[in-house]
């Protein structure tokens, strides 16, 4: 199993950006397919974005087209969530996870790794 730690959560004002980072752990990096998950204060853990094992297809929710990008650099085994024009209703815990196949996933139940999450909070 692969082991995750984010990176770059913090508080920022509406219309900032962050950058989220996610380090894994173990040699087969490359060919999991990982996802950015985020988790609002009594609310349920919700699907941001995902990408394939070599980068080449991503997927973002809705909600965030247009604002967040997901990318990976495999020689540094870490996994990226750029976040621009952030709302307050951007707000929760962002987690990583890795998933042991190639292709992306939105579902949570598809990922079988996860980090400890970091905490985004974004001010109006």
């Amino acid at each position: 199993q692969v082991q995750l730690v984010e990176s770059g959560g913090g508080l920022v004002q509406a219309g900032g950006s962050l950058r989220l980072s996610c380090a894994a752990s173990g040699r087969a990096f490359n060919r999991y397919a990982m996802g950015w998950f985020r988790q609002a204060p009594g609310k349920e853990r919700e699907f941001v974005a995902a990408i394939n094992w070599i980068g080449e297809s991503t997927y973002h929710v809705d909600s965030v087209k247009g604002r967040f990008t997901i990318s990976r650099d495999n020689a540094k085994n870490t996994v990226y969530l750029q976040m621009s024009s952030l709302k307050p209703e951007d707000t929760a815990v962002y987690y990583c996870a890795s998933r042991t196949a190639y292709s992306n996933s939105p579902y949570y139940t598809d990922y079988t790794s996860w980090g400890q999450g970091t905490q985004v909070t974004v001010s109006s």
